[in-house]
């Protein structure tokens, strides 16, 4: 089995399955990796394609897009909570210079 299992890898494994027709087992032996992966990787992808966002990295381009928008999200929202914190510290720091 690879050492470093890219997304694209993952995503080829799955493609064997869904869109080749092959048996789980033989696009395991195919690709040199466990039955149990590629099984995952099967699931994964399908309900990437029904639009579920997984946890772990996303195989479709869609998903990893939304992924990488839901981190951006993330950190613009912690952004604003600190901008929030430094407006009203130095809001009291001017109140109390008056």
């Amino acid at each position: 089995m690879p050492k470093n299992i890219t997304t694209e890898f993952k995503r080829e494994c799955a493609e064997l399955v869904l869109t080749h027709g092959y048996k789980h087992k033989d696009a395991a032996a195919a690709m040199g990796v466990g039955l149990s992966s590629i099984q995952r990787w099967v699931t994964q992808y399908k309900q990437e394609q029904s639009g579920v966002t997984p946890k772990a990295s996303a195989l479709t381009a869609e998903q990893q897009r939304i992924q990488a928008l839901e981190k951006q999200v993330k950190q613009l929202q912690s952004d604003n909570e600190l901008l929030k914190k430094a407006s009203a510290f130095f809001a009291m720091e001017m109140n109390k210079n008056k």
